[in-house]
């Protein structure tokens, strides 16, 4: 049975409390600072009305939210391999195997993402992926495909400093994501190891139908929590030039001087994309626990 919403008296007075602040705030802005709100322009900033293709089409801060959400998710599929393969590193019995899956948590985790940002950006992108010569590459394949590399990454002009920001992103994250499969994993009992064990099944066969099954209940939320932590994480790779939601905020808002109405907008698109991923998680949750 399903427990009703209650409004507690504690409830309402902070709510009051949190709309008085806010009102307050913006008074003192207005006072204070002698700045004029102007939001009547920050729906242009979003869409904008193309008059070539006679529809409406992504402006600046639509297009760093997408470019934010793509980040975000190929760093994650990154990250989620990355951890899976140190987690179950750090569960072997080979003492070089969890030696490596120690070493790359620790060092990652003990150094400053901005100090990783940079140093993935100048070798990787600017010496490995030149090398490579990614950019010609994509450059080479036909408008169309170059049209579905651009929608589901980048533009191919752009894709080498975008692989670098993932790669950034993903080995970051990764490092968390390791920590929490290899805590999900060694929670389970050690008499499900044994029983399966016991019915004839390989060290794989354990982990597919018995131990994995069971720990994803548990490795789900903090899961999701670093997933959220990765959509924020993503606005420090600006400071590479890559055209995010805060790169692009930062672009409007030396160009409009509207500090304040872009910056609540910028927060206001990281809270939907991020509760919004809180929902799901916490939808997918139940239904695994059914």
């Amino acid at each position: 049975m399903e427990k009703k919403l209650r409004i507690t008296y504690l409830d309402a007075v902070v709510i009051i409390a949190v709309v008085a602040a806010s009102l307050w705030m913006m008074a003192r802005i207005k006072a204070g600072l002698h700045y004029q709100w102007n939001w009547a322009v920050i729906p242009q900033y979003l869409f904008r009305y193309d008059s070539l293709q006679e529809r409406w089409v992504p402006n600046l801060l639509i297009q760093g939210f997408m470019t934010t959400i793509r980040l975000s998710v190929w760093a994650t599929l990154l990250a989620t391999l990355i951890g899976a393969v140190m987690a179950l590193c750090g569960i072997s019995s080979s003492l070089f195997l969890r030696m490596t899956g120690r070493t790359y948590v620790e060092l990652i985790r003990n150094m400053p993402p901005l100090v990783l940002v940079f140093i993935m950006y100048y070798f990787v992108s600017d010496q490995i992926i030149s090398a490579i010569g990614i950019d010609n590459i994509f450059r080479s394949l036909s408008t169309r495909t170059n049209h579905l590399v651009s929608v589901c990454c980048a533009p191919p002009e752009q894709m080498g400093i975008f692989l670098s920001a993932v790669l950034t992103l993903g080995m970051y994250e990764g490092a968390y994501l390791t920590e929490i499969i290899r805590a999900g994993i060694q929670s389970i009992s050690r008499g499900q190891w044994e029983a399966s064990r016991a019915l004839g099944f390989t060290w794989w066969q354990q982990m597919r139908h018995v131990i994995f099954p069971q720990a994803t209940t548990r490795i789900l939320p903090p899961f999701a929590g670093q997933v959220i932590s990765t959509i924020k994480d993503s606005a420090i790779v600006s400071v590479i030039s890559i055209q995010e939601l805060t790169f692009q905020g930062l672009e409007l808002m030396s160009a409009t001087y509207l500090t304040f109405e872009i910056w609540i907008t910028i927060m206001a698109l990281y809270f939907l994309l991020t509760f919004s991923c809180s929902l799901v998680v916490r939808r997918l949750e139940v239904t695994l626990k059914r």
